[in-house]
């Protein structure tokens, strides 16, 4: 019996017991009986009116969640038709051409998906679903969806996934691993970086008698990278056995959303700072990663990991912007709203790397399945929200007009696809940190890269950078190993004193 008929028959369980029914006070088998009788309908009646309560509980929040959605999706409707669509020209001069006007019609699209989620997961956990749900396709897909198999494994957060192999693994598998991951994060980059600059600086269709269109919707581009990026975590997840999915899937969302903004700013920052800028902000990324980690993990780093950090971001910044591209770039300016998107991006982007590195502590979860889970809301988010916009049908009638667009746009997707496996097998390995330390030298090796094949010069400066990079990175290991030694050291000693 539930607690609100515990409460309800609280006078008759005083006087019967509420287990045996025994008669008190000398009352006759036949009173008692017609008592108990009494009682069981009375019992009957109100189980059915806390059913039909929680029934109707359950209709208004889903009531509610619909109205939500049903509102937010009409104000998504109506306002590209009241403020226009985006322009195709370099400077456009409509409403929604202002980087924060598409931003707060992003944002509304994204809140379609997340304010009736919030409203249904918070009732879930209210009425303790995972407990008193019962059984089926759609009672187990609301428990996976917001609770997941919490139970199901140890929550240990003293482990570091840069510290989880095990103490058999030599140093040297260790260093091919991490050697893996350079590599492929390299090739699957340096060509992603390549193509997405191109894409939002070509101008499309562009002949002697008529002028091209650029291609202004970021956020089709982060749409296309992530439906491919999903289908085929799907197909791996199909083929190839995974560990036991224990992670509330709601948990995903908020690095898909992070991850979604990041690349927006990033697609969108493009268009407003100068060459220096964009290098002072993705060379200083380890920084913020590392706050960032203190925040969502509460993690403790040593004084050289910190140290390391900047002389890495220094290094990488004196490289790059005594490079030749500087000189390509010199007509361009940074804005204030530049400035204002490179600080999204940087933001955006340490808590996705961090978050990420907390759901693989905590659950467990492969990279396919962490992969896949991500992926499914971002598709999700940037699908509502470009249908909502109608910039999912503008695109596509962009890609039916210029055919080397559509050749561009899926190279892109299956370089971004193949640096997810590699980005969360990173993660998941070496921690977000190191994975965020490989992304930053990428940056000079693809400067480097260029000043071998194409002749440019290096300056003193420049090598300087270089050294610095590599000073940083040998004090960095040399510390870590270091403090791995002296680990060991004392556990062994702990060991033979308990011997």
């Amino acid at each position: 019996m539930n607690g609100r008929n515990e409460l309800a028959f609280l006078p008759l369980n005083c006087l019967y017991g509420a287990s045996s029914f025994k008669p008190l006070f000398g009352m006759t088998n036949i009173f008692e009986l017609e008592m108990m009788q009494i009682y069981s309908v009375l019992c009957e009646h109100l189980d059915a009116s806390y059913t039909y309560a929680v029934h109707w509980d359950i209709v208004r929040t889903a009531v509610m969640a619909g109205l939500w959605s049903a509102g937010l999706v009409v104000v998504n409707f109506i306002i590209p038709c009241v403020l226009g669509t985006e322009s195709t020209t370099e400077t456009g001069n409509n409403l929604v051409d202002f980087w924060i006007v598409r931003l707060g019609i992003n944002l509304l699209g994204y809140a379609t998906v997340f304010v009736p989620g919030a409203i249904i997961i918070n009732y879930l956990r209210k009425i303790k679903f995972n407990e008193t749900g019962g059984h089926g396709f759609l009672a187990d897909l609301l428990r996976n969806f917001a609770f997941g198999k919490e139970q199901s494994l140890p929550l240990t957060h003293e482990d570091n996934p840069g510290k989880r192999a095990d103490a058999e693994d030599s140093t040297l598998r260790r260093g091919l691993t991490l050697l893996f991951c350079v590599v492929g994060l390299q090739g699957s980059y340096l060509t992603w970086g390549v193509l997405q600059e191109k894409i939002m600086t070509s101008e499309y269709g562009r002949t002697e008698n008529t002028a091209g269109e650029f291609f202004k919707n970021s956020q089709f581009l982060v749409f296309i990278n992530r439906i491919l990026a999903f289908i085929i975590g799907s197909v791996v997840l199909s083929l190839k056995s995974q560990p036991t999915h224990t992670t509330p899937l709601y948990k995903y969302s908020f690095s898909s959303f992070s991850n979604i903004m990041s690349s927006w700013c990033q697609y969108e920052a493009l268009k407003f700072v100068s060459f220096p800028t964009q290098v002072m902000a993705k060379a200083s990324k380890v920084i913020p990663v590392m706050l960032m980690g203190k925040v969502v993990s509460n993690k403790k780093y040593e004084y050289h990991e910190y140290i390391t950090a900047v002389l890495i971001s220094v290094g990488v910044s004196l490289f790059l912007l005594t490079s030749g591209d500087v000189t390509r770039h010199k007509g361009s300016v940074t804005t204030v709203s530049g400035v204002f998107l490179l600080i999204g991006y940087m933001v955006f982007d340490s808590f996705t790397s961090n978050w990420q590195g907390e759901l693989f502590k905590r659950y467990r979860v492969s990279s396919i399945q962490m992969m896949t889970g991500v992926n499914l809301f971002s598709c999700l988010l940037t699908g509502v929200s470009l249908i909502e916009q109608g910039g999912f049908f503008e695109s596509l009638a962009f890609m039916s007009k210029h055919p080397d667009f559509i050749f561009h746009a899926i190279v892109l997707s299956l370089c971004s696809a193949g640096g997810q496996l590699f980005i969360f097998y990173t993660i998941a390995q070496f921690g977000p940190v190191t994975f965020t330390i490989i992304m930053t030298i990428r940056q000079g090796l693809a400067i480097l890269l260029s000043c071998v094949i194409y002749g440019h010069p290096v300056t003193l400066i420049g090598i300087m950078g270089i050294f610095v990079v590599f000073l940083a990175l040998f004090l960095r290991i040399y510390a870590n190993q270091r403090k791995r030694a002296l680990q060991q050291k004392n556990k062994q000693a702990g060991n033979d004193s308990n011997v």
